[in-house]
């Protein structure tokens, strides 16, 4: 990871718990346990990854962070409310999720079903009302619209089914990738839109090709967990390591042997690179998160 990304992230990833913490509600509200499961998944955890993206998005377009604050929250917690569902027994069953315990284990499955439902109301809620987003009613509409694409059927929940439907499948590499461009892939493009759509008036070139640059990288990202899952250990990645390969679930090493996974991953952020020409170095950020992608542990 290079100094000024390295820099960058830890600055994001200050800047973004201090927003969810301001927009979580407290766990002195009732229900308090509710509200207390929710700040206990979404606070002090995870690489913040999607925020990462609408920040960095941001930036080479020239925008303000305090503009970015509610969409790059908006997306975070989709994330964490799809992390928290995965994990449950009727999904993956695990019991480990960024080094502490999952939500329906540290607490218990129904307030894990109804910790994943708030959050995701309250994704959109913050793009609805937010005051940090300073665009008109048409572009947060069309913000609302893309995130609740890039989450639903057409996106991460339909990933999903595909995932849990292909499990002891061989599934071809169109197939594998046309799971995760749904599964991973949609919310990493979304959180780039979510910056695309921070900006009045975009020319749609750049926007074409910042999505196309977030396609790659969603794919990269997840050809790089797969690798990690059969290379890393549970204490570095903080999941279970192992898993898909337990669940005999498709995944790109075993379909193209961990070399060759290795090569498909480095084939993508070459992609990605390429999307960015034209843009000069108020997109180097972009640039590198796309190599830690490939590159980073866990």
């Amino acid at each position: 990871m290079s100094n000024a990304l390295k820099e960058y992230l830890v600055c994001v990833q200050n800047r973004v718990e201090r927003a969810l913490d301001l927009r979580l509600p407290s766990e002195n509200i009732l229900p308090n346990k509710l509200h207390q499961a929710m700040r206990y998944t979404v606070l002090e955890g995870g690489k913040r990854m999607r925020p990462m993206l609408t920040y960095c998005t941001g930036k080479a377009l020239g925008l303000k962070e305090e503009q970015l604050d509610g969409p790059a929250c908006a997306v975070e917690l989709i994330h964490v409310y799809s992390l928290i569902h995965d994990d449950l027994p009727a999904m993956d069953n695990d019991d480990l999720r960024r080094g502490k315990a999952t939500c329906h284990i540290a607490y218990d499955q129904a307030t894990a079903i109804l910790t994943g439902d708030a959050l995701q109301a309250l994704a959109f809620e913050v793009l609805a009302n937010d005051p940090s987003i300073k665009v008109d009613a048409s572009q947060r509409l069309k913000m609302i619209t893309n995130l609740t694409k890039a989450s639903g059927s057409q996106g991460m929940v339909g990933g999903q089914a595909i995932d849990l439907a292909s499990v002891g499948t061989m599934l071809t590499l169109p197939e594998l990738e046309n799971m995760h461009i749904h599964k991973t892939g949609a919310l990493i493009r979304a959180s780039v839109n979510m910056a695309a759509l921070s900006k009045i008036d975009l020319d749609p070139i750049i926007a074409k090709k910042l999505d196309h640059y977030a396609k790659c990288i969603g794919l990269s990202f997840q050809v790089k967990d797969d690798i990690l899952d059969e290379e890393s250990d549970t204490a570095t990645l903080g999941k279970t390591q192992g898993k898909d390969q337990d669940n005999n679930k498709p995944t790109y090493p075993a379909l193209l042997g961990l070399a060759g996974a290795k090569q498909k991953a480095h084939a993508l952020h070459e992609q990605a690179i390429e999307s960015l020409s034209g843009f000069s170095a108020e997109a180097d950020l972009l640039r590198d998160l796309s190599l830690y992608i490939i590159q980073r542990d866990h």
